[in-house]
């Protein structure tokens, strides 16, 4: 009896998973995976309460509900000037991960090859296995992390027909500048390539360097399906509310594999991210100003621990080098440390094709209470013992 098919051989358990499980397991402090440990707005749940008293319970239209999808497009028009249609160009999903999914096996034929940037968030790799795509990683290294473009330019063939972009970037923190995405857009623009833009945390930025979409680029609005969340934004990432902009024809491609998978999900959440979309710039400046503390005060305790540490420019996420502390894999290390200090964190291996440059490298989330950091950062304190 056949009991797994090909698309899933050797994908196993997410890295998630396991470290959040081992968390559980030991009482470890979980800087793992990245979750807030606070609910987002209480105006934001309110409305959902409302939604959820009111009827709203049933399936919602599978491009979503009509009222997020108008948000949507306001906060596109209202945070980069692009213009999409709420009607035909934008698609709500299930996370940005179904939304990601959905595109890759909507508009990637196997054999096709898609260029994305390494170390990628894991599912990127599960979604081309399983579209029977070929990946070819362009690696970002550190300290800098950031996009070398002789690499990027040879990393083309002709079977290339995608690329697979994520700014600011899981796992390394860095936002791509006006320079790459130039010589990205360049690139798209000559071999005429779809770009699918991961931008889930667009809003989470930090010293003032800016989040730009590739979509702003000239000619890259007609090319390129950017993909984002409410999950991230607003604190509330077990709503799983996603989205998906861009021109029709790539939309209408990404809808045609969601139809089939969730067709539509969290009918009553929906109207309640619309609500979240529209809120006052303050929200926005205080939500990153918050973040770039903690983020601070977990990159200041790790450097004071003897790690070596990449300050990251967004995201959840910092990451560390830790030979300096006299380790060399960070999967053993991460294994070792909910019983060695009661911490939890993710081995950067997991995400790198290149496991030479992934080895020494661990990723600890900052989107926790600053008491919650404080706290591991003592735990921590026994590794220099």
């Amino acid at each position: 009896m056949k009991t797994s098919s090909d698309r899933i051989a050797g994908l196993g358990t997410t890295i998630f998973a396991e470290m959040s499980a081992l968390a559980l397991r030991t009482g470890a402090v979980n800087l793992g995976q990245g979750f807030p440990d606070t609910d987002g707005p209480s105006d934001v749940v309110e409305h959902a309460v409302d939604a959820l008293r009111s009827g709203r319970n049933q399936y919602a239209p599978g491009f979503g509900v009509p009222e997020l999808r108008v948000a949507v497009a306001d906060h596109q028009r209202r945070f980069y000037g692009l213009e999409v249609d709420p009607d035909s160009e934008v698609l709500v999903t299930t996370g940005a991960t179904e939304g990601i999914a959905s595109a890759l096996l909507g508009l990637v034929d196997p054999g096709d090859e898609v260029i994305t940037l390494e170390p990628y968030y894991d599912s990127y790799v599960a979604m081309l296995q399983m579209a029977g795509a070929v990946r070819r990683p362009v690696t970002l290294r550190a300290p800098d992390f950031r996009l070398p473009l002789d690499e990027l330019r040879a990393a083309v063939t002709p079977r290339t027909t995608a690329i697979l972009l994520n700014s600011p970037h899981n796992p390394t923190g860095s936002v791509l500048r006006r320079d790459e995405l130039d010589a990205i857009a360049a690139i798209a623009i000559e071999h005429d390539l779809v770009v699918i833009s991961d931008e889930v945390y667009e809003h989470l930025t930090f010293d003032d360097i800016p989040h730009i979409p590739i979509a702003t680029l000239p000619g890259m609005a007609e090319r390129t399906l950017t993909i984002a969340s409410g999950g991230k934004s607003f604190s509330l990432t077990g709503w799983k509310i996603g989205w998906a902009t861009g021109p029709e024809r790539l939309v209408a491609a990404t809808m045609g594999v969601k139809q089939f998978l969730t067709y539509t999900s969290g009918s009553p959440l929906q109207p309640a991210i619309a609500h979240a979309l529209a809120a006052p710039d303050a929200y926005f400046t205080e939500f990153t100003a918050r973040l770039q503390s903690q983020r601070d005060q977990l990159c200041d305790g790790l450097a004071r621990l003897g790690f070596d540490v990449f300050v990251p420019e967004g995201t959840y996420f910092v990451t560390t080098d830790i030979r300096p502390l006299g380790f060399e894999d960070g999967i053993d290390f991460c294994r070792r440390l909910p019983e060695q200090a009661g911490v939890v964190a993710i081995p950067h291996q997991v995400f790198w094709d290149d496991n030479d440059a992934g080895r020494p490298l661990v990723r600890w989330a900052f989107c926790k209470r600053p008491e919650v950091i404080a706290e591991a950062l003592a735990r921590l304190d026994v590794l220099r013992r």
